[in-house]
């Protein structure tokens, strides 16, 4: 299974956006990750569709935009109209509105030609979007709480990553892109991978690293 590195341009100096992602195109990065926060479902607020609009035209690479917002059927027109590749939305903030916000927003996002991807927090068990593997592109767990960069991995997600592989599998889908995000490292990636992950995000580790193409090739090896 190809292992794929998802550099977040949360960890970019957002004043140079664009050359920080023509940056990561030219190291080897495989997405870029977007994580898209409203000051709701988390404290912070980052960037909005018009972000992507405007750095669609500067990489050939999917974007990954990963929406950690309260009502993500709100801006699943905006996002998938300014050009994100994948759209992933939580499961938690989902929940909280009704039982099948969830899928109602997975299929929405599936109807503007755009693949789509449902994500748990570190406090929600995988099992809980295990109903809608067979509508995800991807899978995204979360390896700390989001809102922050910078954080350390929790071990505990090796176990949930297992459990998702293993699914995966058993509903017939075992090249299911299964990401992590948080806290990696090239000291921890290799047991990221054996539990069954293969896209990595990379904030810190990558934005921070003096050499990012040598840093992206480590995480991948």
């Amino acid at each position: 299974m190809q292992i794929k590195i998802a550099p977040s341009i949360l960890s970019a100096d957002f004043s140079a956006v664009g050359e920080a992602v023509r940056k990561m195109e030219a190291a080897g990065a495989d997405l870029i990750h977007c994580d898209v926060m409203d000051g709701t479902f988390v404290e912070p607020i980052t960037f909005g569709g018009q972000m992507i609009k405007n750095i669609r035209p500067l990489t050939e690479l999917p974007l990954d935009c990963h929406l950690m917002i309260a009502h993500p059927q709100t801006q699943i027109k905006f996002f998938a109209e300014a050009g994100a590749d994948i759209i992933t939305v939580h499961y938690k903030a989902c929940a909280a509105i009704s039982e099948s916000y969830l899928e109602d927003t997975l299929a929405l996002i599936k109807s503007y030609n755009v693949k789509c991807g449902a994500v748990v927090n570190p406090d929600v068990p995988v099992e809980k979007i295990f109903p809608v593997f067979g509508m995800c592109d991807m899978v995204l767990l979360m390896s700390v709480f989001p809102g922050y960069g910078g954080q350390k991995f929790i071990p505990s997600t090796l176990e949930k990553l297992k459990k998702a592989r293993e699914y995966a599998a058993a509903v017939g889908k075992p090249e299911l892109d299964i990401e992590v995000d948080g806290g990696i490292t090239e000291e921890n990636a290799a047991a990221i991978k054996a539990a069954g992950a293969n896209v990595l995000v990379a904030g810190s580790a990558v934005f921070r690293s003096p050499d990012p193409a040598a840093t992206i090739a480590a995480l991948k090896r």
